[in-house]
């Protein structure tokens, strides 16, 4: 007899997996020597920069205005729970100290310090999960063309310090697999280090944006969605639950870019936060600080919004951090989640005073929202912004509920509005 969708048996997550998806939002930080150039990340491969000339910058690299508790001070001010940083980036130079393996550490620079043990004590001073980006992908050594396994086991080894000298570690964010996507990449050998060593830590592996929301080996626990809103797990009949978790930047780069103007601004971050939120997923949103290791003053005040806006509606302990996906349907981008039996209704789309704006501004203004698939019936809704009471109705026939609701008051516009409703 043939086993239908409903009948495959749902995994339970993992104790890390399932604490990892309450974290909900993080702090990705994308930081190097290709700082100081202010063109991102990417910019020796992409301006074909001599490894030789690109390792000066190395010379200045001061770190004078970084701070790992300050940073993850920061974090936890505008909403987020965990910190990602680059231990190394695919320039192949540290921010730790490689005690040996490499010269092209921080170690080796004016800064004159190790800065992963900043940043990891820094972020249990403050409360904050820390977690570590590794490249897998190595620009300047040339074992990554010539001697691949001889590259693995120094990648392992890196790992292994990574492991063993900074306290208990949250994750570990692996990029750069794509790069050879025939290679033996001996994974398990990587993974049952990190086991070792860090049980209870996460271990990421990012597909890219080619493959978004790929699984792939066994001890993988979170797919990534690079820069793509993610879609629903399914999880039915996985012989493990993983989380997801959508990264995203602010620009076109994930290093400073000091000539890109093109920014998001809060009501995007916002959006991406609850979408991301509506589909189980955590969102990583990224920085990339300046040449001296600061949070550039832009990136600065939208995470500071965004993190007014997450306060506003019951902070890291609400709903948008413990509260769990629904199978309710709303119309266009309209969502519910679902937290001690109680529901929270994510409108979308609300103008912020007339209908007649709304038809200009393409919005669908005030009225009613319906929701498909609800159960049972909710005497109560209230904004969670300002605590107006509205009207709600349940076809227990149908299950479909209908929100009436409100316009915004004058000079307000939340850009993702939440109704709270209780039975």
């Amino acid at each position: 007899m043939a086993i239908n969708d409903e009948q495959r048996p749902l995994p339970t997550p993992a104790p890390r997996i399932a604490a990892f998806e309450r974290l909900g939002y993080g702090m990705f930080i994308h930081w190097g020597l290709y700082s100081q150039i202010g063109l991102g990340e990417w910019s020796k491969h992409l301006h074909n920069i001599p490894t030789q000339d690109y390792m000066e910058r190395m010379n200045t690299f001061t770190a004078q205005d970084f701070s790992g508790q300050e940073i993850a001070r920061f974090a936890k001010k505008a909403g987020m729970n965990y910190i990602t940083l680059t231990s190394r980036h695919h320039e192949g130079f540290s921010l730790y100290d490689t005690r040996g393996l490499s010269k092209l550490d921080a170690l080796h620079t004016p800064a004159k310090r190790d800065l992963i043990e900043d940043f990891t004590n820094g972020c249990r001073a403050e409360g904050i999960v820390p977690m570590l980006y590794c490249t897998t992908l190595d620009w300047t050594d040339a074992r990554f063309e010539n001697d691949f396994n001889a590259y693995l086991q120094y990648l392992r080894d890196s790992v292994e310090i990574l492991c063993t000298y900074y306290g208990k570690i949250g994750g570990f964010w692996f990029d750069g697999n794509w790069s050879k996507p025939s290679a033996d990449w001996q994974e398990d050998k990587l993974y049952a280090l990190i086991r070792k060593h860090q049980p209870e830590a996460m271990i990421i592996n990012n597909t890219g944006i080619d493959e978004e929301g790929k699984l792939g080996n066994p001890e993988i626990d979170s797919v990534t969605f690079e820069r793509g809103r993610p879609k629903p797990l399914d999880r039915r009949g996985h012989p493990k639950y993983v989380s997801a978790e959508m990264c995203h930047t602010m620009n076109f780069h994930w290093g400073i870019a000091n000539h890109d103007f093109n920014y998001l601004s809060p009501a995007h971050v916002i959006e991406e936060l609850c979408f991301a939120r509506r589909a189980g997923a955590n969102l990583l949103m990224n920085v990339g600080p300046t040449a001296t290791g600061k949070i550039p003053e832009y990136e600065a005040a939208v995470f500071n919004k965004v993190g007014d806006w997450i306060r506003l509606h019951g902070g890291d302990k609400g709903v948008l951090y413990q509260g769990t996906p629904t199978q309710i349907t709303g119309e266009g981008d309209d969502f519910a989640l679902e937290l001690n039996g109680e529901l929270y209704l994510f409108i979308t789309n609300l103008t912020p005073t007339s209908n007649t704006m709304a038809h200009m501004s393409g919005h669908r203004g005030h009225g009613e929202r319906k929701f498909i698939g609800v159960d049972r019936a909710y005497s109560n809704a209230q904004w969670m912004d300002n605590g107006e009471s509205l009207k709600v109705e349940h076809d227990p026939t149908t299950k479909q509920l209908t929100l009436h609701a409100t316009k915004y008051p004058y000079g307000t516009d939340t850009v993702v509005r939440v109704a709270h409703l209780k039975r």
